[in-house]
């Protein structure tokens, strides 16, 4: 089964990735990255010409091909890249072989997959409104983000966002009950010490784990952190091979790895990932990139994994539902994966056209009340 053709769509802020087969047959894929997909486009349109030809069976070998053939290898562009085209290749491989990919990476470890759900955050009253519409829906694990509402057009107020995030925990944890989980993120934002307050002042109300309270470049920093806090860490949606997950596996640094697949070189490294933090007894709480083809491609990695935790989920709907068709099954809060061959998924190109690239496609950039760059 050879390579034919690699094709790339551009969709609003999304990037999906098909790769053609003279079999007839096609694997879909995502590559999207947030607010530089357009340079992930680029790199697939170099990467194309080593491609064609190729086994496509010869997953691993691919993947390897395209990651050290580079030389300048990894970072988020070129590994969202090999995402999108590694996604593709398993989604074909399943349609190949007439099963659900799952069965091809080992059969389910579990019957489903636990989703969480994140919660708006522009005040208590409606925070919690919207908790209690999602618990009624089913879902018994929610995210939380406050420290957004400390950022007035865009200048973070540490001072008053480290107390004022402390009481919506405490506001949620009161209106939802000890049952519910609660995940509160704090998206990179605060350095060490910081970190080491809003953490100890979060303990009282039991989170489910403390999401990225630091920056992630320098993994060991976690270490600090660690020492000085006893809730639950966890990080890894900004880190992209198994390489730089490494140190905080090793060291036992978190206990969630927030993988995302589409920023790290797709389920053949979302897979080696979550066997170097099985040995550590940690558990993957993937990171989604908010479109069905990567919550597919998620939740076929998490079902064939013993050590899963929970996957980020948000509902598509609307244009999204025309362009993206999926065959997965939303029940109580948890995803469950049909017989569909493959990923259970594909896509409308002529859908897919009528939703051209968002541009300027940026994410906020935040500022300190001094006016140096703080973290969004």
């Amino acid at each position: 089964m050879k390579i034919t053709d690699m094709r790339t769509f551009a969709v609003a802020q999304f990037v999906y990735v098909k790769i053609e087969t003279d079999s007839g047959l096609y694997g879909l894929g995502e590559a999207s990255l947030s607010g530089r997909s357009l340079a992930v486009v680029e790199a697939l349109q170099a990467i194309k010409p080593s491609l064609i030809g190729q086994d496509a069976t010869r997953i691993e070998f691919i993947w390897q091909d395209i990651f050290r053939g580079t030389f300048w290898r990894g970072g988020p562009v070129l590994q969202s890249a090999l995402a999108g085209i590694d996604i593709a290749l398993w989604d074909l491989a399943g349609k190949a072989l007439g099963v659900p990919t799952y069965r091809l990476l080992g059969g389910a470890a579990r019957e489903r997959v636990l989703l969480y759900r994140h919660v708006r955050c522009d005040s208590i009253p409606n925070m919690i409104e919207h908790a209690h519409a999602l618990i009624r829906e089913g879902y018994s694990v929610l995210r939380i983000s406050p420290l957004d509402a400390f950022a007035p057009e865009g200048v973070f107020d540490a001072v008053r966002g480290l107390p004022g995030a402390v009481d919506y925990m405490a506001a949620l944890r009161e209106a939802v009950g000890p049952e519910t989980q609660i995940i509160f993120e704090a998206h990179t934002r605060l350095n060490p010490p910081q970190a080491v307050e809003l953490c100890n002042g979060l303990a009282p109300y039991r989170p489910f784990y403390v999401e990225d309270p630091i920056r992630s470049e320098n993994p060991a920093s976690f270490a600090h952190l660690r020492s000085h806090t006893n809730v639950a860490l966890g990080t890894g949606e900004q880190l992209h091979d198994k390489w730089t997950f490494r140190t905080l596996i090793e060291e036992e640094l978190v206990d969630y790895i927030r993988v995302d697949i589409c920023h790290t070189g797709g389920i053949t490294e979302g897979r080696k990932i979550a066997s170097m933090a099985e040995v550590h007894y940690q558990e993957l709480a993937c990171h989604y990139t908010a479109s069905p083809v990567s919550t597919a491609a998620m939740l076929h990695l998490n079902l064939s994994i013993p050590n899963c935790a929970v996957q980020e989920f948000a509902p598509s709907g609307g244009w999204m539902d025309d362009v993206i068709q999926t065959s997965h099954v939303l029940d109580k809060g948890y995803l469950h994966a049909s017989d569909a061959p493959g990923l259970g998924i594909d896509i409308d190109e002529e859908a897919a056209a009528a939703h051209p690239p968002i541009l300027p496609d940026e994410p906020p950039h935040w500022r300190r009340p001094d006016g140096s760059v703080n973290d969004w």
